[in-house]
């Protein structure tokens, strides 16, 4: 028997909760990936005041992803262009350390920046079980949380740069790369 939202408003949480849908879930994720942003940036060290504000910018957009498939569509390409920018600027930054798969470590804000690029994904893939499911799915969505994840992951090694905490290097056993077939000379 499926739940009914009762008519306490005292009692009900969201008014989409009692859905049975993706729809309901992509928001559920949108709305923690916000949370965790703004955790984010609440636990940002002083001295990063610069993530802190770019933190600041990117929180809202989640928010806004969280409402654009029920409601109006409310993320544009500049927003996107603007988290790409900030996305550029980070790389750079840490452009020495570590590149491919980490093992995600460091303390706070580190640890909210690793939840919110996790949550990214999940978000993506409600997304994706939206599209299956024949709702439409603006395209910037996925592209926006795709930015959102991999703008984190960069967050949490220039946090940890800053700190001088290196994160260890993973080589995964089931994803090695294949050895060099590359033809001989004759």
């Amino acid at each position: 028997m499926p739940f009914k939202p009762s008519k306490d408003l005292d009692e009900l949480c969201y008014p989409f909760i009692h859905e049975n849908s993706p729809l309901c879930d992509y928001e559920v994720l949108t709305d923690e990936l916000c949370t965790l942003l703004g955790m984010a940036c609440s636990a940002m060290p002083d001295q990063m005041a610069d993530i802190a504000k770019d933190l600041a910018v990117l929180q809202p957009l989640a928010f806004h992803a969280n409402g654009s498939v029920r409601g109006r569509l409310a993320l544009t390409e500049a927003d996107l262009q603007a988290v790409k920018s900030c996305l550029h600027h980070y790389k750079a930054e840490v452009a020495e350390r570590v590149q491919g798969f980490v093992l995600p470590r460091g303390t706070s804000p580190v640890n909210e920046l690793h939840q919110a690029r996790s949550v990214s994904k999940k978000a993506i893939r409600a997304l994706v079980r939206l599209d299956d499911a024949g709702t439409s799915v603006p395209e910037i969505l996925p592209r926006f949380l795709n930015l959102c994840c991999n703008l984190c992951f960069v967050l949490t090694q220039v946090v940890n740069q800053r700190r001088g905490v290196a994160e260890p290097a993973f080589v995964s056993k089931s994803y090695a790369l294949p050895r060099s077939t590359s033809p001989k000379a004759p």
